[in-house]
C-alpha cells in the first residue's frame, strides 16, 4: 500500500521545461547539465568505476547488479523518500537524469526500487 503524499516522479534534463511548477527537478546523477541549478540527490548516482565500463561494454546486467550492490543495497528507502521529499520542500519531487523515458537508465531502477518498497508511488512523468 502506497502513501499517498509519496508521490515521485522521474523524468529527464531534455523535458525540464516541461514540468509544471508544482514539481520539483532533482537530479540524480553525479554531474547534472551545467545548467541545471536544483537539488543533486548524490546517493543516488551511478558509481563513476561501473558506469563507465556499462559506457564501454552496454551490459545491462552487469550494470543493474553493480548498481543495486554499490548504491541501492547501501540505502534505506525510507531516508531516500525523506530525503527526496526535503529537497523539493513543498513541490512534488522528480529525479532527473540525461536519458529519454525508453532508453536504459539507473533512475527507473530507483524507481522500481521505491516502488517495491511500498513507501512511495514513483512514475515517470508523462510531457507529452
Amino acid at each position: 500500500m502506497y502513501i499517498t503524499d509519496n508521490i515521485i516522479y522521474t523524468s529527464y534534463f531534455g523535458a525540464r521545461k516541461k514540468l509544471p511548477d508544482n514539481v520539483c527537478p532533482i537530479a540524480i546523477c553525479a554531474k547534472p547539465p551545467f545548467w541545471f541549478h536544483g537539488p543533486n540527490c548524490k546517493m543516488l548516482a551511478p558509481k563513476y568505476d561501473f558506469f563507465i565500463k556499462y559506457k564501454e561494454t552496454h551490459d545491462e546486467a552487469y550494470y543493474i547488479e553493480r548498481f543495486n550492490s554499490e548504491v541501492l543495497d547501501k540505502l534505506r528507502p525510507k531516508d531516500v523518500v525523506a530525503t527526496l521529499h526535503s529537497l523539493a520542500g513543498d513541490k512534488i519531487p522528480c529525479m532527473m537524469c540525461f536519458e529519454k523515458p525508453g532508453d536504459f537508465c539507473h533512475r527507473h531502477l530507483v524507481a522500481d526500487w521505491l516502488n517495491n518498497s511500498g513507501l512511495a508511488s514513483v512514475s515517470e512523468y508523462n510531457t507529452k
